[in-house]
Parts: structure tokens; sequence; C-alpha cells
């Protein structure tokens, strides 16, 4: 599904390019207009996409087994919206544009939102799924008001946040992922080391520290792991939502809930299910097209509501 999803995003857009030369564009044998379109725009997209949806699939698994919540993910629990504020802060203030200008922004305003979900979900020193999803729930509530309230007092920062605000992939080249591939890169490496134990911690705090888990240090590893592939995808692609929520509910019916095999799992169904949805919003609005955070956003509305109602029951 990857590959295939990975080839159409290579071949479809504003008009289609046949298979055979979008190969001929990529062995370096292949010349003219559908060539250059093929190397110059919808490869480094299409690169932008696998990283930015592995680093949203990997922090879902990992958001979900820390908190022991399975609504949980950057979006839910405000993440996405603490680095969009400090992002459109930025804008606001010191006139950053470039994703290497406010990505450290982002990266603060993540880590920043995830400690205050964190703070309210405490309860009698264990933590409480239910108050993590719906303290979550309120931060992202009141930074999208404040980062609303910024851009309708400054028409600049309107215009340089607004598309970046959607969630796109779109008109971004490979240097916007350099400042932000040594973060993913840890972010992915803490998730996989932190795996193992989520087992464990999914049995309950006193069970996993009855069988020698550090359930501080796990969670303290796992949320880093979190705001880091967060904060990444955030500064390169805008806040994406749902991606992280969905990809481990795809996985889990393959591979069942060990993490050793769910999160590396994640790191496939993200990205087929960001290039996908980049897919459908080139093809059912050409020849322009509609952002991919619009389009996760809509078909990931309906997700949240059944497995809210799973949950319930």
């Amino acid at each position: 599904m990857l590959v295939l999803c990975a080839a159409l995003s290579l071949a479809l857009g504003s008009r289609p390019i046949p298979l055979g030369t979008v190969l001929d564009a990529l062995s370096g044998s292949g010349h003219g207009g559908d060539a250059d379109v093929v190397t110059g725009l919808r490869l480094p997209r299409t690169v932008i996409g696998l990283v930015v949806g592995a680093a949203l699939g990997a922090a879902g698994a990992v958001a979900q087994g820390v908190t022991r919540n399975p609504l949980a993910s950057p979006t839910t629990l405000g993440i996405n919206a603490g680095a969009s504020f400090a992002v459109v802060t930025a804008i606001f203030t010191l006139h950053c544009t470039r994703p290497v200008q406010y990505v450290w922004f982002a990266v603060l305003g993540a880590a920043a939102a995830a400690c205050a979900a964190y703070a309210m979900a405490r309860r009698s020193g264990d933590l409480d799924p239910v108050r993590l999803a719906l303290g979550g729930t309120v931060l992202t509530a009141v930074l999208a008001s404040w980062t609303s309230s910024l851009m309708l007092v400054s028409r600049r920062t309107l215009d340089e946040a607004r598309f970046w605000l959607a969630g796109s992939l779109g008109g971004r080249g490979f240097e916007v992922l350099t400042p932000v591939l040594p973060l993913i890169a840890a972010g992915l490496l803490l998730a996989l080391l932190v795996a193992p134990a989520l087992n464990t911690l999914a049995l309950g705090d006193e069970t996993a520290q009855a069988l020698g888990v550090p359930v501080t240090r796990i969670r303290v590893l796992g949320g880093l792991a979190v705001v880091l592939l967060a904060a990444g995808a955030v500064a390169v692609a805008g806040p994406v939502a749902f991606v992280g929520l969905a990809a481990p509910h795809l996985v889990r019916p393959l591979l069942g809930n060990d993490h050793r095999w769910l999160v590396p799992g994640c790191l496939v169904a993200g990205p087929a299910l960001l290039l996908a949805a980049d897919v459908l919003g080139r093809v059912a609005a050409r020849p322009s097209e509609i952002e991919v955070g619009i389009v996760t956003a809509f078909l990931g509305a309906p997700l949240l509501a059944l497995l809210a109602r799973k949950a319930a029951r």
C-alpha cells in the first residue's frame, strides 16, 4: 500500500504523468517538462510525505501507549496546537518565515503543551487517561483561539501562516527537511527504544513498577519522543490532524497490540495514510488542490467519532 501511494503521489496531480515517464525521470534518463515536474515538485513532496507520515504515525502509537488511552494522539493531547501557537507567535513577533527559523519554536511549544496536558491529568500521583484527553481538548481550544487572535490583528501573520496552518505537503523542497531530520530521527530512535516497556506499562503503573519497569522514566522518554516527532512534522507540514490517531488503529488488527511491532508498523501506515490523503486532495479539486490537512481532518472526524463510540461501549 505504501509503495502504491508513493507511486500515485509521483504520477498524479493537476495532470497525470505516465509511470514510465516517472521512472525515466527518477533514473535520470527522462527529459522535458514532465520529468522536471516529477523531480522538482512531486519527488520532494512525496519524500516529505513519507517523513512526516512516519513521524506522526510513530508519535500516535507512543502517545497511546504512554497514556493508556486509545484516543490519544499529538492532536488530541494539544501537542500540535502548542507547536502551532508557538510558530504563529514567532511569525508575529520575530517575522520568521521558514522552517529553519521556527522549528525550535515548534519544539518548545509542543513540549510546553505536553507538560501542561500531563499536569492536568495527574491524580494522586497517577495518570488519568480520561483527564488527559479532556485536558488536551481544552488546551487545544485555548491555544487555537489565541492563534486565531494573532492572525486577526496582523494581516502579515495571516498571510504567512494561513497556508502553513492548513497543513500541506506542496510548495516545499528538500531544504525544509534539513533542520528537522535530526529531531525526527531522535524521536524515532526513542520511540523504538521505549516500545517494549510500553507493553508492560499497559498493565498499569503499580504492576509495571512491581515488574521492575521505571514508569516515570519511560513516560518522560516516551513523551519526549512524541514531542520531537510531532514538532518536527508540524514544522515541515503544518498541524496535520488524525494521522497519528488513525495509524495505530489500522495497524493493530494486522500486527496486534505488541508495541515492538506496532511502532514499526505505524512507520509504514502513517506515510501511506498521509500520501493517500494528499493524492485525494490533488485529484478531487483539479486543476487546483485541497491541502492534505483539510482532507485528513474531513476523513478523520468520523473516525474519531467511531473510536470514541467504541471506547464508550
